[in-house]
């Protein structure tokens, strides 16, 4: 049974189903997959209260040991089938630990498009783009780069492993490309994805069919040079069901927050979907009537930008907990 307080508001009108016998399996990924699609079979089918110990290759299909293992972009771990998960149920994805497994990652070395003045990039920019590798030390706790193919001081940032992509399989029989991120999840990118979030989705098709991959040693906000640092990480979770709650958008919780992802190809549509999808929790979960809300989201709402850079952007509404009367 889950703790944290979002779903214990739902416990009032909704049931989270759990069999009380949870397990912990291994699983060993043998396909990836490149489409967000219930037309993928199962991969492995678990129980809501079971958890799950896998990994991701990275964006460019390579695993650990840096050997090709899928094709890019973004190969997907899974598709995991939930038993009981129904169209109109919410899946709780909990992030249990997410760990860098190798030594090495990479990202691009100049700002996407989307990210910069279109006059700079005619004008100033440059035109060679180069793929750089970043060292990875686990026991550190950092990535480095060193000069040579750019000026300026040695680079040296703490590890905050992320997962770039997770979600379900979308609505209407959709396959939709790993690059894309939409309601269902999906390449969100948003570089608070780590370990100890729990990630709400809502299940649009029997199963659910949870896909996760895409992963980052660390990542600013935006991805704004296309990428983060890309590398290939180790991933446990656990996964819970709740009965006929029907949510619109990705959610998300962590100790200080709760949270929202809205996503469209025009940022400013990003935000309205985010911000309705944060009133309506609030509404539905935290006892607050429309206006109540609005009152609460103008004075204290937040938002992150997750990413500009793939074919929808991602914008992140956010709420403190403390703001919340609980």
């Amino acid at each position: 049974m889950l703790t944290f307080r979002s779903v214990a508001a739902f416990l009032f009108i909704h049931t989270i189903v759990s069999t009380g016998l949870s397990e912990t399996h291994r699983f060993e990924p043998k396909v990836f997959y490149n489409t967000f699609s219930g037309a993928h079979p199962p991969a492995l089918r678990i129980k809501p209260g079971d958890s799950v110990n896998t990994y991701t290759i990275d964006a460019g299909g390579k695993d650990a040991a840096g050997a090709q293992r899928g094709r890019g972009p973004n190969p997907e771990t899974g598709p995991f089938y939930i038993e009981g998960a129904e169209p109109g149920d919410t899946l709780v994805v909990r992030l249990l630990r997410l760990e860098t497994n190798r030594s090495t990652g990479y990202s691009g070395s100049l700002l996407a498009p989307y990210s910069v003045d279109p006059g700079f990039l005619r004008t100033e920019a440059l035109r060679e783009a180069k793929q750089l590798t970043w060292q990875i030390d686990k026991q550190k706790g950092v990535a480095t780069l060193e000069p040579g193919d750019y000026k300026g001081p040695r680079l040296e940032l703490p590890l905050r492993p992320m997962l770039g992509c997770i979600g379900t399989a979308p609505a209407n029989n959709a396959a939709i490309p790993t690059s894309y991120p939409d309601n269902f999840g999906g390449n969100m990118d948003y570089n608070g994805m780590g370990a100890g979030v729990t990630v709400m989705l809502p299940v649009f098709e029997p199963g659910a069919l949870l896909f996760l991959g895409d992963g980052h040693a660390r990542q600013g906000d935006g991805e704004v040079t296309g990428g983060a640092i890309e590398t290939s990480l180790d991933v446990d979770f656990s996964v819970d069901l709740i009965k006929k709650k029907r949510i619109n958008w990705p959610r998300l919780e962590n100790s200080d927050f709760i949270m929202v992802l809205g996503s469209s190809r025009a940022i400013n549509e990003a935000m309205q979907h985010a911000t309705t999808e944060l009133m309506r929790w609030l509404m539905a979960d935290y006892a607050f009537d429309e206006r109540g809300a609005s009152l609460l989201l103008g004075q204290a709402m937040e938002f992150e930008i997750s990413n500009v850079v793939d074919p929808e952007f991602t914008i992140v509404a956010k709420m403190r907990k403390r703001f919340l009367g609980r």
